[in-house]
């Protein structure tokens, strides 16, 4: 597995630290604190900048020139800020994911927190998606969903979502690894019982 970062890679940590085997973590920033994090634990970094390039379709085919060069059967976005372009998305159809911090589909894009808090949600929480060419739209994996307390603030409400995704995420992969996950229709399935949502407490 590849895994994409632009920043902390807090997901990114969680996955290693699940066991998951990761072959190598690409950054478009070459100052993203997650690069340090997995030099440390021996993984390859590779950084591709994307001021570098003119267009994003000129990115892309150089950040996927990077990651076919470790063969991967799935690539994890993991605060990854950039929207791919669909022929990056055709490349990798059905592995790559990402995870998103809303119950997709609703509030997808940025600031999901403080949105989902205007909107008077009773209930917030992270999304494990397959990506396609509609932003934050894939079929989805798994779901942890978190209650919205009163007197929440965005970066609580942030926080206690933050700690379920990293739940999710290295249980998605996991699935994902073992050949557990069933696309069709657009809906995905996993093979056994292991249950698609996370009831967090708090």
């Amino acid at each position: 597995m590849v895994i994409l970062i632009s920043g902390r890679g807090s997901n990114m940590q969680a996955l290693i630290e699940a066991g998951v085997p990761v072959s190598a973590v690409i950054s478009n920033r070459a100052d993203a604190a997650g690069l340090a994090i997995a030099a440390a634990r021996g993984i390859a970094t590779r950084v591709v900048e994307h001021r570098r390039y003119a267009t994003r379709e000129d990115f892309d085919a150089a950040l996927a020139a990077e990651i076919d060069g470790f063969a991967p059967r799935l690539v994890a976005l993991a605060g990854f800020m950039r929207i791919c372009t669909p022929a990056f998305v055709a490349r990798y159809r059905h592995r790559l994911l990402n995870i998103h911090p809303s119950l997709l589909p609703a509030f997808p894009g940025l600031h999901t927190h403080e949105r989902a808090l205007a909107a008077g949600v009773k209930v917030h929480g992270c999304t494990v998606h397959f990506v396609t060419a509609d932003l934050d739209h894939g079929p989805i994996v798994v779901q942890a969903a978190v209650p919205v307390r009163a007197g929440d603030t965005a970066d609580l409400l942030a926080a206690r979502v933050l700690k379920q995704e990293h739940v999710v995420y290295p249980r998605a992969v996991r699935w994902f690894l073992e050949g557990k996950l069933a696309l069709g229709n657009g809906v995905v399935h996993v093979k056994g019982n292991d249950a698609q949502v996370v009831l967090a407490a708090d």
